[in-house]
């Protein structure tokens, strides 16, 4: 009866713990939140945190992508920092990967992040 589903590839890190990488429920998908690990290694990648938010923006895309859509079908991203100064980097970093309308957004800071990363997304989106 439910019409909910997991969705899963292999082009994202794997879930560590009791999650999915994201689940569909109608049209709409809820996704896990990424951190910046390489899906094939599952290590954080090296560089600034320029790379490291590119990272997770190609991680968020791979599960769009497994779930039948893309970055610019998101309405909902989260965005949870360990220093709001990063704040710019994110903007610059986020316009090379959607266009407009741009989805509604939060940017939060926190004290820390799993595997002492700066930053981490989750994100909803809707398939058409």
């Amino acid at each position: 009866m439910s019409n909910k589903s997991v969705i899963q590839t292999e082009k994202a890190p794997q879930a560590i713990g009791t999650y999915s990488q994201a689940v569909k429920a109608g049209d709409t998908v809820y996704l896990s939140g990424q951190i910046p690990l390489v899906p094939e290694t599952m290590e954080v990648v090296g560089g600034d945190f320029a790379a490291k938010t590119r990272q997770v923006f190609d991680n968020l895309q791979a599960v769009c992508e497994a779930a039948g859509g893309s970055l610019q079908d998101i309405v909902k991203l989260n965005i949870y920092m360990t220093d709001l100064a990063n704040f710019a980097t994110v903007n610059e970093v986020m316009a090379t990967y959607f266009q407009e309308p741009y989805p509604a957004r939060a940017a939060i800071g926190v004290a820390s992040l799993p595997k002492g990363v700066p930053v981490e997304m989750d994100a909803v989106m809707v398939l058409s």
